[in-house]
């Protein structure tokens, strides 16, 4: 398995700028880690959520909250488009509750998705690709000037001109 680093274009040139320890970069390209989306292990995600749980109860010095079937299938049938940040905002608040016993009733899961930008996800790739090629035209192929200019981040852009084989 390999994870793609969007990140690789800049620590290259932080090497070459001789501001990032050389062998630490190629130390750190020796290991590929995949991390999948939450959605993708739900088998995972009731084993997780008790780690927070307990956390939690450790450090409120508490005995730990538990999750009733109904919370662990809503736990189970949510998307999270937030990943592990969101289960663990989740937990955390749900584990404040006065029961020992958290039932999905009380789990505070946000059933709207946050407002986005008019930006780059909601668009199929031609449409994409021809609004990145135009933003690195209006800026005579500045990566950093276009990326605002499309309200991404620069390693996205970086990522989407190599991905649509784009020249800067």
């Amino acid at each position: 398995m390999r994870v793609i680093c969007t990140a690789e274009p800049e620590l290259l040139e932080m090497v070459t700028a001789q501001t990032f320890r050389p062998t630490l970069f190629y130390h750190l390209r020796e290991v590929d880690i995949t991390v999948p989306p939450l959605r993708k292990v739900v088998e995972d995600i009731q084993p997780i959520a008790e780690y927070f749980l307990k956390e939690k109860a450790d450090e409120k010095g508490e005995p730990m909250r538990r999750l009733d079937a109904s919370a662990v299938k809503a736990l189970k049938v949510h998307p999270w488009p937030g990943n592990i940040r969101e289960l663990k905002n989740v937990i955390q608040l749900a584990a404040d509750i006065e029961s020992d016993l958290i039932t999905a009733s009380v789990l505070p899961i946000s059933h709207s998705s946050p407002e986005t930008k008019d930006s780059l996800k909601l668009r199929n790739p031609n449409t994409e690709k021809q609004m990145i090629a135009d933003a690195l035209a209006q800026t005579n192929g500045n990566l950093t000037q276009a990326a605002k200019l499309l309200g991404i981040g620069r390693s996205t852009m970086t990522y989407k001109v190599k991905h649509y084989g784009l020249k800067q």
